[in-house]
């Protein structure tokens, strides 16, 4: 006898790809505000109602950055709405979170950040195929005033060119 599929309710349903990944959340401003040089996924530890609330795709990752903090990555300023079954359960929205990663991976990363002066933010939060919560951190650089002009002027004319050749075509 086959099982009957149960449809899922929320935002965070309609997001599932074909690799098996739900996205939760993205970081669209990390773009605009930060020059991406390298990253890194990383899971969470999180606790239930987190987990639920997230699976609604209650997240912002807007004002969220990570922190070192005695050889450890937190996850500061992420908003993960209460979840509204939890009760007396339910989590604070802006608590640190930790994030979980191998050792050889934080020197990698942590060092470079505090060496060259860098910052790690988070990029995108998703649930693997296992229904893991996992959190894609960027190693990244501000961008100055000019170079946000220089990209959107790039971007604009990129999608120009992209109009031009659909209409050609």
């Amino acid at each position: 006898m086959a099982k009957k599929k149960s449809k899922k309710k929320g935002a965070a349903a309609n997001k599932k790809s074909d690799s098996g990944f739900t996205m939760v959340s993205e970081n669209r401003k990390a773009r605009h505000r930060y020059e991406i040089l390298d990253s890194l996924e990383c899971g969470l530890m999180l606790m239930g109602s987190e987990v639920k609330s997230m699976r609604e795709g209650k997240l912002s990752l807007d004002e969220a950055h990570i922190r070192v903090k005695d050889r450890e990555l937190w996850l500061i300023g992420a908003d993960i709405a209460h979840y509204n079954n939890a009760g007396m359960w339910n989590h604070d929205p802006r608590r640190p979170r930790k994030l979980l990663i191998h050792a050889r991976e934080f020197d990698k990363f942590a060092g470079r950040a505090h060496e060259r002066g860098l910052t790690l933010i988070p990029l995108r939060v998703y649930f693997n195929d296992r229904g893991l919560a996992k959190c894609v951190m960027g190693l990244v650089k501000g961008k100055k005033l000019h170079d946000k002009r220089e990209t959107l002027k790039k971007r604009d004319s990129d999608r120009g060119l992209q109009r031009a050749m659909r209409g050609r075509g």
